[in-house]
């Protein structure tokens, strides 16, 4: 212990030096790993979509075909239907994977109702179209299928809601399926 003591005191005696050099300046900072340049592009193996609706907008997801002989076909991620009663317009959007509707639009509805002067007229079938293409934005949905029935399609009132609809910004096609060759 007698040593130790000697050696510490011979280090205090040293003259010092004047350097502006502080404990951290004497310090280096440690060395980083370089990354690799393939380590930007590799994709987890282990990835889950998180976002069901992404697949269907690239236009990959599988279309549930069904059979040849029902009618409206399955083919679809979104269909719309328009239908129309003595005393109400009704619009629906149903999804491929639910026969419950996810959208809809009805002159029933008391906030278009006390807007309307009638509720079967043209200008209800205008309405609604503008209302669920408000709706439809809001929710995402921008393309879906409308296959009217084809003894009603040329009426006004089904063309003024397919206007409505398109002016809203919805497309009333969707994409043909892509397949990748596996």
């Amino acid at each position: 212990m007698a040593s130790s003591l000697r050696l510490l005191f011979r280090q205090i005696r040293r003259p010092i030096v004047a350097t502006h050099q502080t404990a951290r300046g004497l310090s280096q900072a440690a060395a980083q790993p370089e990354p690799c340049a393939g380590e930007d592009e590799a994709v987890n193996p282990t990835f889950v979509n998180r976002n069901p609706r992404n697949l269907e907008q690239l236009a990959l997801a599988v279309k549930d075909r069904g059979w040849r002989t029902t009618w409206p076909h399955r083919e679809f991620y979104h269909r719309l239907e328009f239908s129309r009663t003595q005393h109400h317009v009704t619009a629906h959007v149903f999804s491929s994977s639910s026969p419950v509707p996810v959208l809809s639009c009805t002159t029933q509805e008391w906030a278009l109702k006390k807007e309307l002067a009638s509720t079967r007229c043209v200008a209800a079938c205008q309405a609604v179209g503008e209302v669920l293409a408000h709706r439809c934005q809001q929710a995402g949905i921008t393309r879906m299928v409308y296959r009217a029935i084809p003894w009603t399609y040329r009426s006004d009132a089904v063309q003024s809601f397919r206007t409505a609809m398109k002016e809203g910004g919805i497309t009333l096609s969707e994409p043909r399926r892509k397949y990748i060759g596996t």
